[in-house]
């Protein structure tokens, strides 16, 4: 596969990047030392790891603050020092910052001084630890399979661990590529997944299912965290986005392409002119402002919610997709097979078993029945069309807590 050492050559970053992320970095920690406060501002994530992608504009840094800190609010200081940058401050666990210079995007995250997890405070001071780790085990080499992972995730759209994505993070393909020691290793075996997947680079654990929260090995793939034992690094994983990369994997494995590297916005226009008996319906959906994480989190819940809707009330739902650009606009469509709906529909109601559900069930429906010891009922069907539906649907407060406008063509 010799297009793959051609991806490799056009993901490798430029050195101006770093050049100028370090000019930055001289700038604040100059403004650390005029004002006299112990700590140190250095690279975090993929640039401190040097597996950042060439056009990424995106650079985390850290804001590393002494022990005695620790009682103090570091998030507070850290505000003042970047004061004369004009930084927007993010709430999270520990509020951080965010401003660009440039076409650069900084993240900048004060954490504690830890060379331990006995000595972490905040979930955030993990993170010069991770990166810690990951640099004792890469060379140049590994550092170019990464980046070929973290490339064909983003093109198949499993890359991410936002709670509006559930995919593989960062951290945890660094982790996958390291364990299986290559991008093609990574790929075979993940043709032969099957959840749920263990992975203990550092066989940390004797029973990760047994010795991880439960709550945190719900998901396809236990990855234990190379620092932090007790932590499934890939507990944000989806079933689709698993079985989305092990698709890709087979399909990539079985006729290897540069293709499978190109990221593809959809474009509503091609989607439309796809088949002519087919209804197509276009959303453009003005979100909330707020943290990109919970914004993100609500436009995927209108999307899903519209989908699983339009299956409820029997319309075939050929194809839909959403993109947002995490800022304030956001778009969707459902491609929904042009069919002659009858006037009543069977509706699905709750198994047998659920007693209370089975008598709410029947206050609200007439005609119920029994079959496979569950409940349905004979309804009259409300919408016959699927714009009629979807414009009843965005009315509802369900949706309109979660997006400022929906407009529907």
């Amino acid at each position: 596969m010799e297009f793959l050492e051609e991806v490799k050559k056009e993901l490798r970053p430029k050195d101006t990047t770093l050049v100028k992320v370090d000019n930055f970095i001289s700038k604040i920690n100059k403004v650390i030392q005029n004002k006299d406060i112990k700590a140190k501002c250095v690279k975090g994530g993929s640039t401190a790891k040097g597996t950042f992608l060439k056009g990424d504009f995106d650079v985390d840094l850290f804001v590393v603050f002494e022990e005695k800190y620790r009682k103090k609010d570091i998030s507070k200081i850290l505000g003042g020092i970047l004061k004369q940058f004009k930084p927007k401050k993010v709430h999270g666990s520990r509020d951080y910052y965010q401003l660009k210079k440039g076409r650069l995007n900084y993240e900048i995250v004060p954490v504690l001084d830890a060379d331990d997890i006995l000595d972490v405070q905040n979930i955030t001071d993990m993170s010069p630890l991770h990166v810690g780790w990951v640099n004792s085990k890469l060379n140049d080499k590994l550092r170019d399979e990464i980046r070929l992972a973290k490339k064909f995730c983003k093109a198949q759209k499993v890359y991410g661990a936002e709670s509006y994505i559930n995919g593989f993070s960062g951290h945890v393909l660094d982790i996958l590529v390291i364990y299986y020691k290559g991008f093609l290793p990574l790929l075979k075996a993940a043709s032969r997944w099957k959840p749920k997947v263990i992975i203990d680079v550092e066989k940390k654990l004797s029973d990760p299912l047994k010795q991880i929260d439960p709550s945190k090995t719900k998901g396809p793939m236990i990855v234990v965290d190379p620092v932090q034992k007790d932590r499934n690094a890939a507990a944000a994983l989806s079933d689709e986005k698993f079985e989305k990369f092990k698709e890709s994997a087979k399909e990539f494995l079985k006729q290897p392409s540069k293709a499978f590297f190109i990221e593809r916005q959809f474009k509503l226009k091609e989607i439309k002119n796809i088949k002519k008996d087919n209804v197509f319906l276009q959303l453009k959906i003005k979100a909330f402002d707020g943290k990109t994480d919970i914004v993100g989190a609500k436009l995927l819940k209108i999307y899903l919610h519209l989908k699983k809707q339009l299956e409820l009330n029997n319309f075939t739902v050929v194809r839909s997709d959403w993109k947002w650009n995490k800022k304030k606009d956001a778009k969707a469509y459902f491609l929904v097979k042009e069919e002659i709906l009858g006037e009543t529909f069977v509706k699905t109601g709750p198994p047998l078993k659920e007693a209370l559900d089975c008598i709410a069930f029947k206050k609200k429906n007439n005609d119920v029945f029994e079959k496979n010891q569950r409940l349905y009922a004979n309804a009259k069907r409300r919408y016959s069309k699927p714009k009629d539906l979807i414009k009843y649907l965005i009315r509802s407060e369900y949706i309109k807590n979660k997006a400022r406008k929906i407009n529907v063509k």
